[in-house]
């Protein structure tokens, strides 16, 4: 077994092997970068926030179930509170009277905040090309990853999450400080 490898076990007793940062290690010890350390701990501590509004938002609930079990990518608390919220978790159909509180409740998340659009109505309108639905939730918020389908499924919505974490785990402290980050929001034109 190497040295940069932790055990850790689930609930069913079966070992589970989560890589170690970068670094150097030895015999007791170990060594790695503030932000290697940080973002292993992102990672595996997100606290979502549903935004659900239809049935994509049932999907997720069954991601939650015992069958999938999110709990085990460290996101059994789900928090209804944005400033309690590292991910933002837009499922459905989001309508344009909708959007100004969609953006309030991402303008009140704490930073680092990520966003995950789920479904094809999130990501694009779907099937509503209608005057009254946002064709796409990143025309008012940023967004980190789509996820596709009508509705996606919960192996989908775990695949859109495992991406999440991979983008967690390696962004810089100040990533969303820095002038890229700003130029690609800019590009937005978000209102």
């Amino acid at each position: 077994m190497s040295d940069s490898k932790i055990i850790q076990t689930t609930e069913r007793g079966k070992p589970s092997i989560v890589q170690a940062p970068e670094g150097y290690s030895g015999a007791g010890f170990m060594t790695t970068s503030l932000e290697k350390a940080v973002g292993l701990a992102r990672k595996n501590s997100i606290w979502p926030l549903p935004f659900a509004t239809s049935c994509c938002g049932i999907e997720f609930m069954a991601t939650m179930g015992a069958n999938y079990d999110l709990a085990r990518f460290g996101m059994e608390r789900l928090s209804f509170s944005p400033r309690q919220s590292d991910l933002l978790m837009v499922m459905g159909t989001i309508a344009k009277k909708m959007a100004p509180v969609l953006k309030e409740v991402y303008t009140q998340m704490a930073e680092p905040k990520w966003v995950l659009s789920v479904g094809a109505c999130a990501s694009s309108g779907g099937i509503f090309d209608t005057y009254s639905v946002l064709q796409g939730i990143d025309r008012v918020i940023p967004v980190d990853v789509y996820v596709p389908g009508c509705p996606p499924r919960p192996e989908q919505i775990i695949d859109g999450i495992l991406k999440i974490q991979e983008l967690v785990a390696n962004e810089g402290l100040r990533r969303r400080y820095s002038k890229e980050y700003e130029e690609t929001l800019a590009k937005y034109k978000i209102d």
